[in-house]
């Protein structure tokens, strides 16, 4: 079973959410937008029919300019708010993960091999830092002050490691990873989201 193969594609879930609420509505809304620091954060809901009120589901997307490749920065906004809508509509409809196939595969992309030791590297092509002030003082968003930073959880393998996507990636991305060598049989990785706030949370 391949990496990608839980994973729906942006056309793949917007038939499927065709097919299950034809009557179905969506909605995007910009809640911030900030062009100096080229960020926005996006709000989608979604109706499964004409006759509900309030909506089904309620998800957001936040996108930072600087992490998209040269040749994407132009349509960060389109993208963030494509994410916020294939999330809410994976909210309403479950069985899937929200993130789709494009989007892990740019995750699979940009995620080292197990024997990689991101965790005790400081220079390099993957930033890790052992705390979150390190990390703040290097310029990169995360928890907030050391004394906020939650303790690495446990999978089944042990504590697993913390990793986030490269300042230059299309894709802005982090999380908790099992450690196990074989990639194949590593547990889920905890998955985190950059807030608008500039710190990383858990995805829910």
């Amino acid at each position: 079973m391949g990496f990608l193969d839980n994973y729906e594609g942006n056309k793949e879930r917007t038939d499927r959410w065709i097919k299950t609420y034809p009557e179905g509505r969506l909605e995007a809304t910009i809640v911030n937008f900030d062009p100096d620091k080229g960020s926005i954060l996006v709000r989608a809901a979604a109706w499964r029919n004409q006759t509900e009120i309030e909506p089904a589901g309620i998800d957001f997307a936040f996108g930072y300019q600087a992490a998209y490749n040269a040749n994407m920065k132009r349509w960060f906004v389109e993208d963030t708010v494509t994410s916020a809508l294939m999330r809410v509509m994976a909210l309403v409809m479950g069985n899937t993960e929200k993130a789709t196939k494009e989007v892990m595969a740019l995750v699979k992309s940009e995620t080292p091999t197990a024997d990689y030791d991101y965790w005790s590297t400081k220079h390099g092509d993957v930033p890790s830092y052992e705390t979150a002030a390190e990390a703040e003082q290097a310029g990169t968003p995360s928890f907030g002050s050391s004394e906020e930073s939650p303790a690495a959880p446990e999978c089944r393998h042990g504590s697993m490691r913390w990793n986030q996507s490269k300042p230059e990636a299309p894709k802005v991305w982090a999380g908790y990873f099992c450690t196990h060598k074989d990639k194949e049989g590593q547990c889920t990785p905890r998955w985190y989201v950059l807030r608008s706030t500039g710190k990383w949370e858990p995805q829910v």
